[in-house]
């Protein structure tokens, strides 16, 4: 029996310890901003990062430069860089003030009554331990003919 009890205590211990791990890594992805570039050549993706700039592939260096008399004519590079942003989320802390009265009532209310759920009492002795019961001289059901049926 104890080692039962042991074994639900464990598994609820893991179960507690797992969900305030998710719940850590959803507030942490919710909140965190990244970007990532993105080079593309035509309709092909060449690179992406996550940290650094892309590496491109070369080709937006190589225009084309037609010389008719030292006119300078260039063609528009196939390639193309993209940068995606996700912005995270920076307004989770919810003000006090912000809630209707009765919702500030609730949650008053609701954390007086949850934080006294674990006071505990003063003392437990119990102060007649010492004395022995009194002794019964006549049994008081059949003295007063109450008999529960």
């Amino acid at each position: 029996m104890l080692n039962k009890f042991l074994t639900l205590y464990q598994m609820k211990q893991f179960i507690h310890k797992s969900m305030a791990v998710f719940m850590a890594a959803v507030v942490l992805m919710t909140t965190m901003s990244f970007t990532v570039d993105m080079h593309y050549c035509g309709d092909i993706l060449v690179d992406f990062s996550f940290v650094q700039q892309v590496e491109t592939c070369g080709m937006e260096k190589a225009q084309v430069t037609v010389s008719c008399e030292k006119p300078t004519l260039s063609k528009k590079s196939c390639c193309s860089d993209e940068q995606m942003v996700k912005q995270g989320q920076d307004d989770l802390k919810v003000s006090f003030d912000s809630l209707s009265f009765e919702q500030q009532v609730f949650v008053a209310s609701f954390t007086y009554s949850y934080l006294n759920l674990f006071e505990g009492t003063a003392t437990t002795d119990v102060p007649f331990v010492a004395y022995s019961p009194p002794f019964v001289k006549q049994d008081v059901q059949v003295l007063h003919q109450t008999f529960l049926i």
